[in-house]
């Protein structure tokens, strides 16, 4: 019994010194940042129901509050779901936003006439502050189409009403544009950042990572432009 509790101190140590390290933030990045792409890819076929009707996106959201049941209560699973994503999003961000103050700390002397900034790339060079943007912009999307609160023409239950009414507001519009278009430079880069970080390179990692990052961008931008232009509706 003494051994057991002798090791939680170093197990405790032993994590503490990996997120402590570069190595270690690098990897918890990848690793959170990869957990949410797979959300995003879920989040978007879902999103691409309303397509399909008032019917099956309403039938697919019900379906998704009533996960666990009868083991959990309607709707626990989902926001058990969503309580886990904060938290990736959370380390996600404490992560990077540590790395880029030890970054800082030890560049001395900035680049110089920002030539080493251009080469690095426009997708790279957005990174942090498409970070901030897309996650102001999860702020406002919750309160919008989660709880409702931002949203004047929100009806519980109604997804369909929910997206249609949203989507029909042109500055709405514009927001989720410029979020996604953030949203897609960041995977682009992200994805490629972190399958290095986990010891995949060579041409075809980005390849697929912008292969990724286009498919959900459009799946996304499909939705907007398809209320838009009357297919939903």
């Amino acid at each position: 019994m003494s051994r057991d509790i002798a090791v939680e101190p170093r197990t405790f140590a032993l994590i503490g010194r990996f997120w402590a390290s570069t190595i270690g933030k690098k990897a918890v990045m990848a690793v959170t940042g990869l957990v949410i792409v797979a959300y995003l890819f879920a989040h978007m076929l879902g999103n691409l129901k309303v397509f399909l009707g008032a019917d099956a996106m309403n039938e697919y959201a019900a379906w998704l509050r009533r996960i666990g049941e009868p083991a959990l209560p309607m709707g626990v699973f989902l926001w058990v779901m969503r309580c886990g994503l904060l938290l990736m999003v959370a380390l996600h961000i404490v992560a990077a936003a540590q790395l880029t103050s030890r970054d800082r700390r030890a560049r001395r002397v900035g680049y110089v006439h920002g030539r080493r900034r251009s080469l690095r790339g426009f997708a790279p060079s957005t990174m942090r502050w498409g970070g901030v943007t897309l996650a102001l912009y999860v702020v406002w999307h919750v309160l919008d189409l989660t709880v409702g609160v931002a949203n004047r023409d929100y009806v519980e239950a109604d997804p369909y009403h929910n997206v249609v009414a949203d989507f029909s507001v042109w500055w709405v519009d514009a927001l989720y544009v410029v979020a996604m278009l953030m949203l897609g430079l960041h995977l682009n880069h992200g994805i490629a950042s972190a399958a290095r970080t986990l010891g995949l390179a060579g041409g075809r990692v980005g390849i697929v990572g912008t292969l990724v990052a286009v498919v959900i961008t459009a799946g996304f931008l499909a939705v907007p432009i398809g209320v838009m232009a009357g297919l939903v509706g």
